[in-house]
């Protein structure tokens, strides 16, 4: 009776541990603490692999560095409800010094990074890798409110559950605070 029961209940659990995979995201691998996407003051280019887009982001700051962040990103597939990647592309580049806020365009979502640090003004310029599916994401966006609320606080922001993108991103600049 209980290998019956047992031969019953596992496609069951099965399926329903696959549906419950569709639905929310487990823990993130960042790697090991020390591997970063870049290092203090330098550059960097970071694509997620091709169907997949950023659902996490890691950074700390240091003043003694440049007033600069060590950069992490996971990415994981892009739900199924979306379709596959018609197009990706790079945006606009941000440029470093300023304040800016940006989405991808075109309904795009954000699968990559690129970013490049100049000394003069202690900031980063930043552009986006956006790619766009087949089927249309949502439009109801808003700003989350999982930011560094000083400059110099360590940020770890992560999208929990299916169906939650990163679109864009805002920023401010101080010339005080550099």
């Amino acid at each position: 009776m209980d290998i019956f029961l047992l031969c019953v209940f596992l496609p069951l659990v099965t399926v329903a541990w696959g549906q419950y995979s569709d639905y929310y995201y487990g823990p993130y691998n960042y790697g090991d603490n020390d591997e970063w996407v870049n290092v203090y003051r330098q550059g960097f280019n970071f694509q997620c692999p091709h169907g997949q887009v950023i659902v996490a982001i890691r950074s700390v700051f240091s003043k003694k560095e440049g007033s600069d962040r060590l950069w992490n990103y996971a990415c994981m597939p892009a739900s199924q409800s979306l379709g596959e990647p018609t197009e990706c592309w790079w945006e606009e580049i941000n440029r470093a010094g300023t304040e800016w806020y940006q989405t991808c365009s075109n309904n795009g979502l954000v699968a990559g990074f690129q970013s490049q640090y100049f000394p003069s003004v202690l900031d980063r310029e930043w552009q986006f890798y956006c790619c766009r599916y087949s089927r249309r994401c949502p439009y109801s966006c808003w700003l989350t409110t999982e930011y560094p609320g000083h400059y110099g606080e360590d940020m770890d922001m992560m999208m929990y559950t299916y169906d939650y993108y990163i679109r864009g991103a805002t920023t401010t600049f101080s010339a005080v605070h550099r």
